[in-house]
């Protein structure tokens, strides 16, 4: 699925979508995704099909509720797995040719009525082990404090964000959470696992303060 897919004639099937390619007369290939259709001339590369962060219409955040909430002992961490969802870029050398969204596309309100933002939302469950799930954030809940800690969401920044893959599998970068007074978010840009590849040069995004 995820990776290099050579120019000739033959479907691709990402997820619950189809690419199509077909060889045109000539040294061309044309690119069929449903309304989509692009004819691309061979050069030396070959067509590449990304994941991509969860986006959508351009949002900046992706907000993961829990579908339990998981209560942290001081100075403890807890690690695992939450399933996430993911959008799909297709490349022909450094040019993106289509962008779009795999599964079912949800979308909330992150913050106060006034003076929140829109978020691409999901529920998860916590897993301790790799979920089945084309999209997945391996999180680390960190609680730094004295008291015990309530942990019912994650939100953190996706724009412009690394992703790590594997043929099968999008990961997002290792996301760490930590429960002080106001809880922090820090998408690293890290790969949760070494032997993963990077869509792009990977470089962390600013700390994001989770206040609702």
């Amino acid at each position: 699925m995820f990776g290099e897919h050579r120019l000739k004639t033959q479907f691709i099937k990402i997820i619950d979508k189809k690419i199509h390619l077909v060889e045109s007369s000539g040294d061309t290939v044309l690119y069929r995704r449903d309304d989509v259709s692009v004819l691309i001339k061979r050069g030396d590369g070959n067509l590449l099909v990304l994941p991509a962060p969860a986006e959508g219409y351009g949002v900046k955040f992706l907000m993961v509720k829990l579908s339990e909430r998981i209560a942290v002992p001081p100075g403890e961490k807890l690690t695992g797995y939450l399933s996430a969802p993911i959008d799909i870029s297709v490349r022909s050398g450094d040019v993106e040719i289509d962008r779009f969204v795999v599964g079912r596309e949800k979308y909330a309100l992150y913050g106060e009525k006034t003076i929140g933002v829109i978020a691409r939302y999901h529920v998860s469950d916590f897993h301790e082990k790799i979920p089945d799930s084309p999209g997945i954030v391996k999180l680390i809940i960190n609680n730094p404090t004295e008291s015990w800690k309530l942990v019912e969401k994650i939100v953190f920044p996706i724009r412009n964000s690394v992703m790590f893959y594997s043929e099968d599998r999008a990961y997002y970068p290792l996301i760490i959470l930590t429960t002080r007074e106001i809880y922090e978010v820090n998408n690293t840009g890290n790969p949760p696992d070494g032997t993963l590849k990077p869509t792009h040069e990977a470089e962390p995004l600013p700390n994001f303060r989770m206040r609702w």
